[in-house]
């Protein structure tokens, strides 16, 4: 970063010691992870420089020879990897491409359904304080309040009740495997359309250690870093019949020109997805999540649900005598990275609430496995027991560094 150090050196120390914090923390917010060199590189190029208004063959602005090709093999490498009909590599991010998903299948009012968000769900699903329960109708299904698990017959019931025109699966805090079969046979008994958004697990799914929705949904959402350790951004997939009606949502609807350099670095990480060395990542992250839950168990912890089938796990802090909040700032000062979170049922409001959320993603990426998640369930636990004791924290805070010293991370060179 030579030019940015001369040019602007207050931003670029800031950068460089972000770079130490990600190197030397264990980073365990499931939604995170580390990109290669690759496509960091990509993400950093010229093409940034360039406006591409429209679609591959169809711009509105000249100099597009190197731009369309780039598009088009994010587009058909998105479309091998997945088994879509189409694929749209535009969208800025998540919540933008599901919004483009509302314009183009459905009319504003129309009703929806997704999960609420206290249950797991995310905001775009229908959650009262986001655009798609103001621009549209929307209902929501919850968890089993003993189980802390999806009941399809519950879904089916509510489906049936209020005749959605459009049916969401996707989660931001769900520790358990989407039945996307289920999902689509209930929207077809009430004539609507299924979503899956699986932001989330879509490495997962490509890895092969989670079902794919693409045989049962309409459209699928992913965004494209989460376990599918891209740049930040997002995909919308679909069968061939919507394709139009999402392209159009896309552009010229909702965004204007595509950021080239992301859609550059999407196609780097669609082949590195591709390879063998990804699918056994994918796998090392569920192996890694089920032995950072049984650890967790085995410490006394109260895991909603009981544990994990994904890279995800929820933990209700109750059992411990301190709140979500609390825990995840001992945790941060002691150099391991969460967030809180509500739980199914929460008796706590949002900004201060019971449970903390992990996951698997970015400490596989690393190269760490069971054996490192033992050990971290160790110091969670600690952190845990005495929120209060910073002399302990500051400890474990040196010892999360050492132990940090010994896993490379993708992308810095620390």
């Amino acid at each position: 970063m030579t030019h940015l150090e001369r040019t602007d050196p207050e931003i670029a120390r800031l950068i460089q010691q972000e770079e130490t914090r990600q190197f030397e923390s264990i980073r365990l917010i499931p939604s995170e992870n580390y990109v290669s060199h690759a496509v960091l590189e990509a993400t950093g190029t010229i093409l940034t420089n360039k406006y591409s208004e429209g679609y591959p063959g169809k711009r509105y602005y000249e100099g597009q020879e190197f731009i369309d090709p780039i598009e088009s093999i994010a587009q058909e490498r998105a479309k091998r990897l997945f088994g879509a009909d189409h694929a749209n590599v535009q969208p800025y991010s998540g919540s933008p491409a599901n919004l483009a998903i509302y314009y183009a299948l459905l009319e504003p009012g129309d009703k929806v359904m997704g999960m609420s968000l206290p249950h797991g769900g995310h905001l775009t699903h229908g959650w009262r304080v986001n655009f798609s329960a103001r621009y549209y109708r929307a209902v929501q299904y919850t968890v089993d309040p003993v189980t802390h698990r999806i009941d399809y017959d519950q879904v089916r019931e509510l489906a049936k009740q209020e005749q959605p025109k459009l049916i969401f699966s996707g989660a931001t805090a769900y520790p358990r495997e989407f039945d996307f079969k289920a999902f689509g046979d209930i929207a077809q008994e009430v004539g609507a359309r299924f979503v899956a958004d699986i932001a989330h697990i879509s490495g997962l799914i490509v890895a092969g250690v989670h079902q794919s929705p693409i045989p049962y949904a309409d459209a699928v959402m992913t965004t494209t870093h989460k376990t599918l350790r891209g740049p930040r951004g997002a995909m919308i997939m679909c069968k061939a019949e919507y394709a139009d009606a999402i392209d159009r949502a896309v552009f010229p609807a909702l965004q204007g020109g595509p950021h080239n350099h992301t859609t550059a670095a999407i196609a780097v990480a669609l082949q590195e997805a591709s390879t063998p060395e990804f699918k056994a990542y994918g796998r090392q992250i569920v192996h890694n999540a089920k032995a950072l839950a049984a650890a967790l168990l085995s410490h006394g912890f109260t895991l909603i649900s009981g544990g994990t089938d994904n890279h995800l796990i929820l933990i209700d802090m109750t059992g411990k005598g301190v709140t979500g909040k609390q825990a995840s700032r001992a945790l941060a000062r002691s150099g391991i990275e969460t967030n809180a979170n509500t739980i199914p049922y929460d008796p706590r409001r949002p900004f201060d609430p019971s449970g903390v959320r992990i996951g698997t993603p970015a400490v596989t990426s690393r190269g760490m496995q069971e054996p490192e998640m033992e050990r971290i369930a160790g110091w969670i636990d600690q952190v845990v027991s005495d929120v209060k004791d910073e002399a302990l924290h500051a400890k474990i805070r040196d010892e999360v560094r050492e132990f940090c010293r010994a896993f490379p991370c993708p992308g810095i060179r620390v």
